[in-house]
């Protein structure tokens, strides 16, 4: 009991969107937690393949089986996952969804900053070179690279984010041709989730109040709507953060030849000022060579 497919990235990128809208088609099924994480995290790779096997053992047997977990593109924080991946699923098929390079570090530093990863008073352009990860995870082409050596491009399919989006039916029914599902696959506009620029910044203690069922009915019950908005305002970033001139210029510099690289694998010129044109012309970007594993 183990997958056909994993999404296995990028952050930020859409990839809970795809995973629940596959998870809607009857003949697919996808794991409840979302992102096991298990070749990457070492507290669930101490867990043993019997408990990554669980996850998949209720699916009906002749069902294609899928999870995503985008930490399996996190290099170098995980230099694990991959060896480990590639020893007990040689022959999945791999699915990585990629996005502007500088709108997902944006994205991310969002989402860190609610996680309180990012700490209070870091702006987004000193996050840039304090926070590497930032950089790492928008660089395409060396998140991929070990999987090409590894699976063969045969075996991977990019993904382009922006096109998902803009015409998501057509990029749907691409990724079912890739998995070979033969029926019929509809994407479902009105159960898409959409990528939100307000984050609420989350810790020990709005854990407890947001999580809490007993709280969550004292609050409604006890506090008046207006009283709540504005505590929730205080733990909301209100405006999504702008990266100055030179910071753009800064990961330009550091991305531009991994978009290079990720371009000639696609057959497009690539870089990250004309990103959203290359990828959004004409057809889905393919491999230009598609390798078998």
């Amino acid at each position: 009991m183990i997958p056909d497919f994993v999404i296995i990235g990028a952050m930020k990128c859409a990839t809970s969107t795809l995973h629940d809208q596959l998870a809607r088609i009857d003949g697919i099924s996808m794991t409840e937690p979302k992102e096991p994480n298990f070749f990457s995290d070492e507290l669930n790779w101490a867990k043993g393949m019997g408990w990554y096997e669980s996850l998949f053992e209720s699916m009906p047997v002749d069902d294609l089986k899928g999870e995503s977990s985008t930490h399996y593109t996190k290099l170098p924080t995980y230099p694990l996952c991959i060896p480990r991946m590639h020893e007990h699923l040689p022959n999945a098929k791999l699915i990585y969804v990629m996005r502007d390079p500088i709108d997902r570090i944006v994205s991310q530093y969002i989402h860190e900053w609610s996680q309180r990863v990012i700490e209070d008073g870091c702006t987004i352009d000193d996050a840039i070179d304090r926070y590497p990860m930032l950089a790492e995870y928008s660089k395409y082409a060396m998140q991929l690279s070990p999987y090409v050596e590894k699976w063969g491009k045969g075996h991977i399919l990019p993904v382009f984010f922006e096109r998902l989006m803009h015409n998501p039916q057509e990029e749907f029914e691409r990724v079912g041709r890739f998995l070979g599902i033969t029926t019929e696959l509809q994407w479902d506009m009105d159960d898409a989730q959409n990528v939100s620029s307000q984050r609420q910044r989350r810790g020990p203690v709005v854990n407890a109040i947001l999580g809490n069922r007993v709280m969550q009915a004292v609050r409604r019950t006890m506090l008046p709507e207006s009283l709540r908005a504005r505590i929730r305002s205080r733990w909301t970033m209100k405006e999504r953060p702008v990266l100055s001139d030179s910071s753009i210029e800064k990961l330009h510099g550091m991305l531009d030849p991994e978009m290079q690289r990720l371009g000639e694998w696609i057959g497009r010129d690539l870089t990250c000022a004309n990103y959203r044109d290359a990828v959004m012309r004409e057809r889905s970007p393919e491999w230009i060579s598609k390798e078998t594993a």
